[in-house]
């Protein structure tokens, strides 16, 4: 061996030796520094955690909620504004147990995403200080104050009367050779929400067409299907748990053969819980009686051509999100008051729910009973509406249903954010 070579070799491995202690001695730091760290599991399906991840460092994010000392809970909620009001829970574990807190942020209906979630990291930040300030970290944390100028406190007129309106309209079309497809719905929605009641104007328009053509026989087979509707709701609150109010519309929709079609439902609903807990658990009882009348695109099956109709709804709605998941529940029922034998039952479930330590499930339905279809045309459907499900077909019964299971194992922290190729 040659001088040269044996330098290389011992300037290698000198350079190795050093590159080791090194990372050894970042490793350690970065030990030490993780373990002054509160360790925080989040519930956030709103969140952008790559963004509050880089924006918050000195927190470590842990993957299950078993190693978390804070659980961070977040849920949201639309505002009359048309904006949304984020409710985020701070909820201790282990040494921080009970000790909790809830802050709320609000945003506008123009806010951008940077906008949006700036807000929601900045709120984060305050909420965390309870909690890290009884660390060694909180010797390493300073806190700032941004001055404005808060000389002029008089509240501004609101020229609108908190009235906002939307308008929307989408297009789609698709097609080959063989098959064109073309679908628009159309919408307005003015809508004014305070405190103390809420009220709605909206209508809306789609219309769907499609056009087959087949070699054999050389025939072409359109399909088109179309629905309108305008409608008001008003709902005043009475107190804490009930709620009055009704709703009335006019509306036609050529799959359920209504040629025109008008309604009056005075409707009154009971909270078991506060409104003011809606964002964490309900439990409310509805009960309305609609006052109908229809007229039909072509006789139906008990021969009306015309109709004034009765009927009543009641249903209960659950919803609970907690620390283990959130589940809700629909339940509804529905039947005409001259037939009690014309009924519609209603059950829609989601669920998800963490089993134990990485495996979380995921169950999401709805079934439906159903034997209140007076609306269905006497001569019936061809086999091109059927295939091109132009018009609804008797049926005393649908379902759907989707199941999901998710299991995650591997390192307890995720502090890291890499976004290369998307991820």
């Amino acid at each position: 061996m040659n001088k040269t070579s044996f330098l290389l070799i011992i300037y290698f491995l000198f350079f190795l030796t050093e590159n080791i202690y090194s990372q050894n001695n970042i490793n350690t730091q970065n030990n030490s520094l993780c373990n002054k760290m509160i360790n925080v599991y989040f519930n956030c399906p709103y969140c952008d955690m790559n963004y509050v991840r880089n924006e918050i460092t000195f927190i470590n994010y842990v993957r299950d909620q078993k190693d978390a000392q804070l659980y961070v809970l977040v849920s949201q909620m639309n505002t009359g504004s048309g904006g949304g009001e984020y409710t985020i829970y701070f909820i201790g574990q282990k040494e921080f147990v009970g000790k909790s807190d809830t802050i709320k942020f609000n945003t506008y209906p123009d806010d951008t995403e940077e906008v949006i979630r700036k807000g929601y990291a900045n709120i984060l930040k305050m909420g965390f200080m309870r909690f890290v300030s009884q660390t060694p970290l909180a010797q390493d944390i300073s806190i700032t104050y941004t001055n404005q100028d808060t000389s002029n406190n008089i509240t501004a007129k609101d020229p609108w009367n908190n009235w906002v309106v939307d308008l929307y309209s989408y297009f789609y079309i698709k097609g080959e050779e063989s098959m064109k497809y073309f679908y628009n719905y159309s919408s307005i929605d003015a809508y004014r929400v305070t405190e103390k009641e809420r009220f709605n104007i909206s209508a809306y328009s789609d219309f769907t067409q499609s056009k087959f053509k087949l070699n054999e026989p050389d025939t072409t087979i359109i399909s088109r299907s179309n629905s309108k509707k305008i409608s008001a709701l008003y709902v005043g609150s009475i107190n804490d748990h009930w709620s009055l109010g009704g709703e009335t519309s006019v509306f036609s929709n050529s799959y359920n053969n209504i040629y025109y079609a008008a309604n009056i439902q005075p409707t009154i609903e009971y909270n078991f819980f506060k409104y003011s807990e809606s964002t964490r658990r309900q439990l409310r009882f509805k009960y309305l009686i609609s006052f109908d009348y229809n007229s039909y695109i072509d006789t139906t099956i008990y021969n009306e051509k015309k109709q004034m109709l009765y009927s009543q709804y009641y249903g209960v709605a659950y919803k609970i999100i907690e620390k283990w998941g959130s589940v809700s529940a629909t339940f509804t029922g529905s039947n005409y008051l001259h037939d009690i034998s014309k009924y519609r039952l209603s059950f829609y479930t989601n669920l998800s729910i963490r089993l134990f330590k990485g495996l979380s499930v995921t169950v999401n339905g709805q079934i439906n009973s159903i034997h209140d279809q007076l609306y269905l045309p006497k001569q019936g459907a061809t086999p091109e509406e059927i295939l091109t499900q132009q018009k609804q077909l008797a049926t005393q019964y649908s379902f759907y249903t989707n199941i999901g299971l998710t299991y995650t194992f591997g390192s307890m922290y995720n502090n890291v954010v890499n976004p290369r190729f998307g991820y």
